[in-house]
């Protein structure tokens, strides 16, 4: 974001959304609506939505500075009008218009109007929603209403038959406060992803919804949830029904891969007499570390990738030579490898002890290879 040509006030405003807001917001497409100012004053927003995203285009004008933005929404939203359907709620006075009393020199107006924004669009899409002519729909609705921050939307392309997304977030769980000395800016969250046909008839077996597990990005540093597998979906079943076992499979697997972080870190530990103190070392999430090692005059680089599924999952193994370059001036490198022995049955110790022994012979291997290479390359 060049946010060194943005007008002052509607940096600051940018700069307070995008450092504040609940959920990442994503700031494209800047340019200048006049042909002589040189500011820039029109940008488009991505905003996270329904585990997809929406972009909103906001336009303020460079010249008047002072005055409040427009918003202009995507054209699948057209009949999206968030402050024509508030005046005309019951709830109009206690949900104020933001842009009717615009205060450019506040840095947060932009925030509070975004946040409020998107809190009409889930709405808005709700109602939709809550309008389709689909029996199934309305009866997932229904058993679905008690559950705290669940998103929905409709999607009608000419192209493709209508269907309805859910985005239903799982785990009563702080999920950061899980993680000790995480440093993540937004709370990490897991959601099923169902989508739903529509259809007008409520069929006596309805078919399964297509379901999918989607966490945010940075979570996948501790648990991926692509190594995990979806309960079956039942004949005749419904969300209500399969939520609760998909969450009890989901937090133990959870729970699991946090004191897997604490295996890692006793690996690690167990490894610095037998190596010295590792030269690099992941000390948060405990995935990965590099100890400097020596056989003779040899100088090597010991690589050690520790996977998610540790101890069930041996570490990962890549030697890097100090003292050899291939042709493009890089060090190097063996091929990873995991072919030594192991069972995680094994006390973590003699888990340490196997990876030294193994190097201790490899090196070997590995320094005859470094040094055909440097023939290979004269």
């Amino acid at each position: 974001m060049a946010i060194d040509v943005v007008p002052p006030l509607i940096a600051a405003q940018l700069n307070y959304l995008v450092t504040h807001a609940p959920f990442s917001v994503k700031v494209e497409n800047m340019c200048s609506g006049g042909k002589n100012t040189g500011w820039f004053d029109r940008f488009s927003l991505v905003i996270p939505f329904c585990l997809d995203y929406i972009k909103w285009d906001v336009i303020y004008n460079a010249v008047y500075p002072l005055a409040a933005p427009d918003v202009i929404f995507g054209a699948e939203d057209e009949t999206f009008r968030p402050y024509h359907a508030v005046s005309d709620a019951s709830d109009s006075k206690s949900l104020k218009n933001p842009l009717t009393d615009w205060n450019n020199r506040d840095p947060t107006s932009l925030f509070t109007l975004v946040l409020q924004l998107r809190e009409l669009y889930k709405a808005y899409q709700k109602k939709r929603v809550e309008q389709v002519d689909d029996d199934r729909l309305k009866f997932e609705i229904s058993t679905m209403l008690s559950r705290e921050g669940i998103e929905m939307s409709l999607s009608s392309n000419i192209d493709k038959p209508e269907e309805v997304k859910f985005a239903v977030p799982l785990l009563d769980l702080d999920l950061n406060k899980m993680v000790a000395g995480s440093t993540w800016r937004h709370p990490q969250k897991i959601y099923l992803q169902v989508i739903y046909p529509v259809g007008r008839k409520y069929s006596s077996v309805p078919s399964a919804p297509r379901l999918k597990l989607v966490s945010s990005p940075e979570l996948k540093a501790v648990f991926s949830i692509d190594d995990f597998r979806l309960p079956a979906w039942l004949d005749g079943m419904c969300m209500a029904e399969y939520l609760p076992t998909l969450e009890e499979m989901l937090e133990s697997q959870i729970k699991d891969a946090v004191a897997s972080i604490e295996s890692r870190r006793k690996l690690i530990m167990a490894l610095a007499p037998l190596f010295g103190r590792p030269v690099e070392a992941d000390p948060l999430f405990c995935r990965k570390a590099t100890f400097l090692s020596s056989s003779g005059v040899f100088t090597f680089l010991v690589h050690v990738a520790i996977p998610l599924q540790f101890p069930k999952l041996q570490p990962s193994l890549m030697l890097q030579s100090s003292q050899h370059f291939n042709s493009q001036g890089l060090p190097i490198k063996s091929p990873v490898t995991t072919e030594y022995p192991w069972s995680p049955r094994w006390e973590t110790s003699d888990m340490a002890e196997r990876i030294f022994d193994f190097i201790v012979e490899e090196c070997l291997n590995f320094k005859k290879y470094c040094n055909e290479s440097m023939l290979q390359n004269r």
